[in-house]
Parts: structure tokens; sequence; C-alpha cells
């Protein structure tokens, strides 16, 4: 057991520790605090309905943004580097392969922000007479929508990180995934595109960045002849990308073309 000297130490290094990483955090919501705080009053002139309500919930935002970042350098940047580097030092391409696609469609499926997407996207569908009404239709719609960002998430993450292993240039993927977006989306209904497109950005959120940003800069590291700040990055892009064309092919498929 530690004795009270050393606790006291340990203590004092994570109150020190914590209390930087809190200023920090304030400091990057300062912006959002000040616009807020000048509409209100200079623009619109009038006082912020529930004033104490309003400084409690942004206190907690930063709170909860400081353990957030904190959490993240302590646990999921570590733990995605050194799987990288364990799977690549087993030199097993085909358990890496599985564990980049694991990766992608697990933290996917867990997005909160995916979620609230497709719990919107599934009313919105409802009401507009698109789907049957129902909560069954809209769970089974909102569902489709999460497995299919999910498992593209996973097929984006699967191909970056064979783009790492060939070293392959990221342009030429990224310009070819976006020609296909545009065609798919000639063809697409107009329902399902702002959503397909929307999809491309609420999967590369807070809980899947942190993760697949740290495999690929893990695996980029352990590799000869690859650069971290050269092939290390990109997996996101392709995580952004990926969604958007299978959630047209899921709108084509439930929808049909236009």
């Amino acid at each position: 057991m530690m004795n009270r000297k050393t606790a006291g130490v340990l203590a004092k290094t994570i109150a020190r520790t914590m209390g930087t990483r809190f200023w920090s955090s304030l400091k990057d919501l300062l912006p959002i605090i000040l616009v807020i705080a000048f509409f209100q009053g200079v623009v619109l002139q009038q006082p912020l309905p529930d004033v104490w309500g309003v400084l409690e919930g942004s206190l907690l935002v930063v709170l909860g943004l400081t353990l957030f970042i904190q959490g993240l350098e302590m646990g999921l940047f570590p733990i995605g580097e050194q799987m990288a580097h364990a799977l690549a030092r087993k030199g097993s391409l085909t358990w890496l392969l599985i564990f980049a696609f694991s990766l992608g469609f697990a933290t996917t499926i867990a997005e909160p922000s995916l979620i609230a997407v497709s719990e919107e996207a599934a009313r919105v569908a409802s009401r507009g007479g698109l789907i049957k009404a129902g909560e069954e239709a809209m769970a089974q719609y909102g569902m489709g929508l999460r497995l299919s960002v999910a498992f593209s998430v996973g097929a984006s993450i699967l191909v970056g990180v064979l783009r790492i292993l060939k070293g392959w240039p990221v342009h030429n993927l990224i310009i070819g995934g976006y020609v296909l977006v545009m065609v798919m989306t000639i063809f697409a209904p107009e329902e399902i595109v702002g959503i397909a497109y929307d999809a491309g950005g609420v999967t590369t959120s807070t809980v899947t960045v942190p993760l697949v940003a740290a495999l690929g800069v893990g695996l980029a590291s352990i590799i000869k002849g690859r650069n971290p700040l050269v092939d290390g990055f990109g997996l996101i892009a392709f995580a952004s990308l990926l969604p958007m064309i299978a959630v047209i092919g899921y709108g084509l498929v439930i929808f049909g073309a236009q």
C-alpha cells in the first residue's frame, strides 16, 4: 500500500494535470461562449433565460470535455497504437485486416451522433410516408442506416490499412471515391441524398476518430519505409467517404432509383 507522502504527491500531480486540462478546455470553448453572449446581448438585446442553468450547463460541458480528452490520451490513443504495433509484429495480414474492419464497425455502431441522426431520419421518413408508420418500421429503417454506415466504415478502415501497407497514394483513392459519390447521386432518390452526405460527417466523431487515428499512426510508425505524417493519416477521410456511398446504396434498395 502507498504511504501518505506518495498518495499526497500523486493527488497533487493529478490535480495539477486536471487543472491544466480544465483551463485548456475552457480556452477551447471560450470562442463559442463569446459568440453566444454577443448575439444574445448585442444583437437580440435580451437577457439569457435561466442564467444559472446556462452557467451550470457550461461548467458541465467544460468538465466533460476535460475528462473526455484526458481519457483519450490515457486510454484510447495508447491502446490503438499498441494493438497496431502488436498485430504488425505478429505478421498476420488476415488478423490485422479483421481487426481494422472490426474496429471501424464497432466504434461506428456505438457512435452517439450516428444513432441520433438515424433516429431523426426514421421519424422524418415515417412522417413523410416514405416508410410505414409505427415504432417497428422506424426502428428497422434506423438500424438499416446504422448497419450500412458501420459496415462501410469497417470496410474503409480495412482499405485504409491496405493503403498504408501497400503505399498507395491517398489522393487517388479519395478522388475516385468522390467521383463515385457524384455519379451515384444522379440516380439516388432525393430523400436519401442529404442523409447520405450527413452520414459521412457523423461517423467521424467522438468514439471513432481517436481509435482510428491511433491505429493509422501506430501502423505507419512500425512498418519500414512508412512515414507516420504521410502514411499514418487519411483513415478518417475514408471513414467519411464510404458511408456516403453505402447510404446512397441503401436508399436505392429501399426507395429505388429516381
